[in-house]
């Protein structure tokens, strides 16, 4: 069943996994990014295993989340917006909707990041108070993406076009992970599936994999399976930024 999108009562409850007060790649400009905790999917190359869990992040109301984003509103308004991120916002869909109500009361910018597949929890309406949304999609081959996630890949591609539907503008964001995402004829699909969804798609980010998170894994008692993975060569970015280039498509 659908959340409706009437305004969550400033008592609605969330989890939050942390704050980020000055991010430049979570969306235009600068920006105050909420990490928002629980997730579904397990992806092999997470750098944040430590928001999986729903009730590890911090118990707070939307109001007194808003009351940590208040002080910047004032810059933010002109340099800049509020990303909603996580972990997987569409997990707490009451909790996020009542963060981008609030934003958008300050007057702010407002960005999702997803990798889109509980879309179907939420009515169009609940779309409202977004004007971005950063669209994760961790491979174009199905059988790849559930391996590499443990979540089948067609809720993702069916948000994609339901954004289109809805006049929403988005960023495709793709892991570039030598041996795992780097197949040329996948990177071949996913350009074409971009295309198709014509103006919507602003830009393409190829975000090269890296290991930052490692640690997390440790720390948490899990094996990281991709410990022995390089980052990928520039001239590897490069060739895969040069495929969605070729299609007419703004690559970051």
């Amino acid at each position: 069943m659908n959340t409706p999108a009437q305004a969550p009562a400033a008592d609605t409850i969330g989890y939050l996994h942390s704050v980020e007060t000055g991010a430049a790649v979570d969306g235009p400009g600068v920006r105050f990014v909420y990490f928002v905790s629980g997730c579904q999917f397990r992806c092999l190359y997470c750098h944040n295993p430590d928001t999986w869990k729903l009730h590890h992040g911090r118990e707070l109301t939307v109001e007194q989340a808003l009351s940590e984003l208040k002080p910047y509103a004032g810059f933010l308004r002109f340099a800049g917006g509020v990303t909603v991120s996580g972990g997987e916002p569409l997990m707490q869909p009451n909790f996020v909707h009542g963060l981008f109500a609030g934003a958008k009361a300050m007057g702010l910018n407002t960005a999702l990041d997803t990798h889109g597949f509980l879309h179907d929890k939420v009515d169009d309406a609940w779309f409202d108070e977004v004007d971005l949304v950063l669209l994760d999609i961790k491979h174009s081959d199905p059988a790849q993406y559930q391996a590499l996630t443990a979540q089948p890949l067609q809720p993702t591609l069916d948000f994609a076009r339901r954004l289109v539907r809805l006049g929403k503008k988005l960023w495709i964001r793709y892991v570039l992970v030598p041996g795992l995402t780097d197949g040329f004829d996948d990177i071949e699909r996913l350009a074409d599936f971009a295309v198709s969804l014509g103006d919507a798609v602003e830009r393409v980010e190829v975000l090269p994999f890296h290991k930052l998170g490692e640690h997390k894994w440790a720390e948490l008692g899990m094996p990281y399976t991709l410990a022995d993975t390089p980052a990928p060569p520039p001239e590897l970015t490069e060739r895969a930024r040069g495929q969605f280039r070729s299609r007419g498509l703004t690559v970051h």
